[in-house]
């Protein structure tokens, strides 16, 4: 579970944090809305990242996350590791147990990790494993996602996977053979401008066809320039959400690392409004898919 993650020097900031006044949506969130991803970032002397980071963000703590949840009207979250802590997963286990918030998470691990580390990130909340081949911070190889899913098949976990969708020829065979949910988020980086015949897009709606993948709808800012409201993305997540109803979840990606605009977490939340329009797939997306992959049922 640790890493590389060794010097405690404190490095400043190279990217922007949060807006630090997030407002309400427009129109209300369900009873039980999750945030199913997010990062917490420090404090760096405690929790200090990789040597060869791609960026140092500002601290980012449970706390400042919760006031924004709770402003937004989520009741429930998920936190991701970030790239910039590679398998050292003591800052996400210190969030998840902070007691601050109803969160659950997903960790970064390798394939070396013991049953007992396993169980020991089950018991604080952790339901999900990373792959990611998408950060200028080199993540976990697609290659041992196989061997890692076994291992988590009796856990009850998922794979979660950041990839740039149409970078990876061989990323569908490998989710097809996965015993286990698999989880891709930031709609695969596929570009909004190419809407949902682009041949990135298209890799997805086939693996929506399969019943255990699974869509995040989330960092519509990563694949669009159509600020706030991102309607060049509604398409997307209509038909992802119409090809698969049931495994669509949504999150606000906080605090938005390397973001080239950081949004308002209002706007994120308004933007989920005007692309899924009907309250009850709001509540699916919001509400009940969330609580049976995360384990909140």
């Amino acid at each position: 579970m640790m890493s590389t993650a060794e010097s405690r020097t404190v490095r400043p900031a190279t990217i922007r944090g949060p807006d630090p006044n997030p407002r309400p949506p427009r129109i209300p969130f369900p009873a039980g809305a999750c945030d199913c991803h997010s990062h917490v970032f420090g404090p760096q002397a405690a929790f200090p990242y990789l040597s060869n980071a791609a960026f140092i963000p500002p601290d980012a703590s449970p706390q400042d996350y919760t006031r924004m949840l709770r402003t937004v009207g989520c009741r429930r979250a998920v936190i991701v590791q970030p790239s910039i802590y590679g398998t050292d997963n003591r800052c996400l286990m210190a969030a998840l147990t902070s007691g601050v918030f109803d969160f659950r998470g997903v960790a970064v691990v390798d394939e070396s990790i013991s049953d007992r580390e396993l169980e020991a990130l089950h018991r604080a909340g952790v339901r999900g494993i990373r792959i990611n081949i998408a950060s200028k911070t080199p993540g976990l190889p697609l290659d041992q996602a196989p061997r890692l899913a076994a291992r988590i098949k009796p856990l009850g976990w998922h794979l979660q996977f950041f990839v740039r969708i149409g970078q990876v020829p061989s990323l569908e065979q490998v989710i097809a053979r996965m015993p286990v949910a698999c989880i891709i988020d930031h709609f695969g980086h596929a570009p909004a401008a190419g809407g949902v015949d682009s041949p990135e897009f298209k890799i997805l709606l086939r693996l929506a066809r399969l019943d255990h993948v699974w869509f995040k709808l989330i960092g519509p800012y990563r694949i669009s320039r159509q600020h706030p409201l991102y309607p060049d993305v509604a398409p997307l997540a209509r038909a992802l959400v119409a090809a698969a109803p049931d495994r669509c979840v949504w999150g606000t990606d906080w605090p938005h690392p390397n973001a080239e605009r950081i949004p308002n977490a209002g706007d994120l939340a308004d933007a989920l409004g005007e692309w899924l329009p009907d309250a009850e797939t709001r509540r699916k997306v919001l509400v009940d898919n969330p609580g049976r992959v995360y384990d909140y049922v």
